[in-house]
């Protein structure tokens, strides 16, 4: 896997996929965390067409080895979308895409632009889609417009180490009646046997949870999304006029979110200290400031290694 090349780290959150997809030209789909692993909490978001899960990867994995769970289907048909993830930074958007793009029929309206994409790269090997996937501009900048802001050197410059706490996207989504893991790490999709969209719901949760099984007791360093249609769509459909209330305040807060992460606050931040240091010099009281900071920080510090020694 390569660097960066220009993509950038976004957060696993879903006001940020949401409104990524529609920047992308995707209509009626949106994101939802899931905190609770059971198949009936999945059902009651149906239609769900696929999940996203994102986990602590494990450095020093073998990716020739045959996977713990399922196997590689190097049989896979060509025109289901598949890519090799080949850049750093971008298994986010190839994971939301492997979802939006295997999708059967016409259930989603993914847009021209993507639409145009999957038809330009159908065909086309693993590895060099993945190539196109990173060359995109298009997807690229979509993908970096919700990255934070951050004035400091961005940390998908630099090539990951082990000593590292990396976390990766894959996607787990029926396709051609099979229930397939999408990796862009792994060499091809992962089957986890027949499945159809109906029964997605009730086989998708067992294989998630071997997986979280695997790592050591009390890591929670995990996150679920389920790939939803629209919830606004059905509560205008039912004539829910508080469903549908809910669902576009909750639009309203990831908008402002979102906008918020565009920008950082380090120089208001440091204007705003300025301001109390000089408050505080023409006060007379900032020696006794400093003090009584030193001392907080010191009460504060000993507190926790008391508590710390008590464990």
């Amino acid at each position: 896997m390569a660097e960066s090349g220009g993509w950038h780290t976004i957060e696993s959150d879903a006001g940020v996929f949401t409104y990524l997809i529609e920047n992308l030209g995707v209509r009626d789909v949106q994101f939802e965390e899931l905190l609770a692993l059971e198949p009936e909490y999945l059902k009651q978001l149906s239609p769900v067409y696929g999940v996203i899960f994102l986990f602590k990867y494990q450095m020093g994995q073998n990716r020739s080895e045959a996977p713990i769970d399922g196997h590689l289907d190097t049989d896979a048909p060509n025109h289901m979308f598949f890519a090799n993830q080949t850049i750093q930074n971008a298994c986010a958007t190839q994971a939301i895409l492997s979802v939006l793009f295997n999708v059967e029929g016409k259930q989603i309206d993914i847009g021209q632009a993507l639409e145009e994409f999957k038809e330009f790269t159908d065909g086309f090997p693993s590895d060099l889609r993945g190539e196109a996937l990173s060359n995109s501009d298009l997807i690229r900048d979509v993908h970096n417009s919700f990255s934070r802001s951050s004035p400091f050197v961005d940390e998908g410059t630099r090539k990951a180490t082990e000593e590292d706490d990396l976390y990766h996207f894959i996607a787990y989504t029926p396709v051609h009646g099979v229930l397939y893991e999408i990796d862009g790490l792994q060499p091809a999709p992962i089957s986890h046997g027949p499945c159809t969209k109906d029964e997605f719901c009730d086989k998708v949760i067992p294989v998630i949870q071997r997986r979280v099984e695997r790592y050591p007791p009390g890591e929670i360093r995990f996150n679920l999304m389920a790939v939803i249609r629209d919830p606004r769509i059905t509560a205008k459909s039912i004539g829910d006029e508080e469903m549908l209330a809910r669902e576009e305040q909750k639009r309203k807060d990831w908008a402002r979110e979102n906008e918020l992460r565009r920008h950082n606050f380090v120089g208001f931040t440091y204007e705003l200290l300025k301001g109390v240091v000089k408050q505080k010099v023409q006060d007379g009281t900032y020696d006794d400031w400093i003090k009584q900071t030193k001392a907080d920080n010191l009460k504060k510090a000993m507190a926790a290694k008391k508590g710390e020694s008590e464990d």
